[in-house]
Formats: C-alpha cells, sequence, structure tokens
C-alpha cells in the first residue's frame, strides 16, 4: 500500500491531470446515465426525454453521413453555418473592442466620452437585441450582430481594465531609457494587457456559443445549430436534439483552445514565454 501512495505522490503533474480529465468525463457520462435511466423510471412515455449517452452517440454517427430528418439538412452544414456567424462576429468584435479598451484605458479624455455609452448599452442583454437584429440585417447576420455585442463588452472592459492596471515604474523606466510614446505602448502597455484581453477573449467565446445558439432559436429556418436543436425538439428526435448541444459543447472547448493556442503565440512573439 506504502509502494502505491508512493508511486502515486511521484506521478508527474501532466499524468495526474489526464487522470483527472478522464475521471471527469466517466463521472459526467455516468450522471447522464443515472438522470436518463431515473426520467425513464419516474415516467416511462416521457423518459425518451433524456436519451442515454449511447443513443445520443449513435444518433451522432448517423447524422455524419445523413442528412437530419427534421431539417434535411447535414448537421454538419449546420456546424459551418454557425461556426462562420460566431467567427464573423468575433473577428468584427475584437477589431473594435482591443482599440477601444486600450484608448480608454490609457486615455481620461476617451473613456469621459465613450463611457457613458458603452454603460447605456452594456446591461442590455445581446438576446434582446436578436428581434431588431433579424429584421435590420436578415437571417444571416442578424445572429453575427449578436454574437458580436456578446463578445464585444467582455473584451473591451478586460483589455480596459488591463491598459489601466500598467504598473507606472514599468512606463517610467521605459522613459527613462529613451523609448519613445510608441515604444512604450507597443513594449509596455500592449503586453501587459495581453493577459487580460485572452481573459476577454475566453469569456467571450462563451457567450459568443450562447448567443448564436438562441439568435437561431429565433431566426427560425434560418440554419445552424440553434435551429439544428429547435427543429429536433419540435419533432421529438431527442437524440439528435442532444447531438446538436454535445457538438456545439465541443465546438466551445476547441474555440477556447485555440484561443489559449494563439495566446502562447503571442507571448512567443513578445519575448513573454
Amino acid at each position: 500500500m506504502n509502494a502505491i501512495l508512493k508511486w502515486f505522490k511521484k506521478m508527474p503533474r501532466s499524468q495526474w491531470k489526464l487522470i483527472l480529465l478522464v475521471a471527469s468525463i466517466l463521472l459526467f457520462i455516468g450522471v447522464w446515465y443515472a438522470v436518463s435511466w431515473w426520467t425513464e423510471l419516474r415516467d416511462p412515455v416521457q423518459g425518451s426525454l433524456v436519451p442515454p449517452p449511447d443513443e445520443v452517440a449513435s444518433s451522432f454517427y448517423w447524422l455524419l453521413s445523413n442528412k437530419d430528418r427534421a431539417t434535411g439538412i447535414y448537421l454538419f452544414q449546420h456546424m459551418f453555418t454557425s461556426l462562420e456567424r460566431v467567427f464573423l462576429g468575433f473577428a468584427l468584435a475584437f477589431a473594435l473592442a482591443l482599440p477601444s479598451g486600450l484608448l480608454m484605458g490609457r486615455s481620461w479624455v476617451a473613456e469621459g466620452l465613450a463611457r457613458p455609452i458603452v454603460e447605456i448599452f452594456r446591461p442590455i442583454p445581446p438576446l434582446a437585441w436578436a428581434p431588431a437584429f433579424l429584421i435590420i440585417f436578415k437571417i444571416f447576420w442578424g445572429p453575427v450582430a449578436v454574437v458580436f455585442l456578446g463578445v464585444f463588452f467582455p473584451i473591451l472592459f478586460n483589455v480596459m481594465l488591463g491598459a489601466r492596471s500598467v504598473d507606472r515604474t514599468l512606463i517610467d523606466a521605459a522613459r527613462t531609457l529613451g523609448a519613445r510614446r510608441s515604444d512604450v505602448f507597443t513594449k509596455v502597455v500592449l503586453p501587459y494587457t495581453v493577459p487580460y484581453l485572452m481573459t476577454g477573449v475566453t469569456v467571450g467565446l462563451g457567450i459568443g456559443w450562447m448567443c448564436i445558439v438562441a439568435a437561431e432559436f429565433v431566426s427560425a429556418e434560418g440554419g445552424g445549430l440553434g435551429y439544428f436543436i429547435l427543429a429536433n425538439s419540435d419533432f421529438g428526435y431527442y437524440p439528435e436534439m442532444y447531438a446538436g448541444m454535445v457538438l456545439i459543447g465541443i465546438l466551445s472547448v476547441l474555440t477556447t483552445g485555440l484561443a489559449g493556442l494563439f495566446e502562447r503565440e503571442v507571448y512567443k512573439r513578445m519575448g513573454m514565454d
């Protein structure tokens, strides 16, 4: 027994992380089976509302090569539609929020001008804009605009916080060494802001996926994973519905992972690794 405990203590952290990852997934699947069994036991007629994981996996595999029964469209066509919308909404939000956050964080004049407008729109949930955006920007660009709003504010406020939190000693030291204002910005302010930026990106991506699914619920027949889930729910194809939900979770994890790779690449190019 002592030998086993010593072996566990000597195990590298990377192996522990892998074990915990597998244990977490197995625990989730076990709970899912238990909930499916419990709902079916309570009401055999309504038990299919929570199909077991193996049934969902079978439906997902079937959807890889067959058109969806509810919409007559392949699952991956829905997936690419949602991915395109999320990417466009994220790219637009990133392109506007990054410079805006840096400017508002470093200039009290810019913050004084922009902050009141930002505070008017920030409390409004992005989904509240969905009907208006669908009317103005139509079926494809309407959900993109909803994603844009969902991603914009987390990036904006995190970048603004990072730019404002730069240690004044670092700026003074750079100026003492002869750095120009542009050098201070690129060599001190921007690198210091990167961790805050990536926090905003990670949070924004999660909100973006929630926004796109809900916006696609509203934009009936506009395609996308949200429409796929809603259509299968309406027809009672619950395994397919859950397969779409699982796919959204996988895509969210993958996009967040890509954001992490981008962060490490930025650190490497800035000499911060």
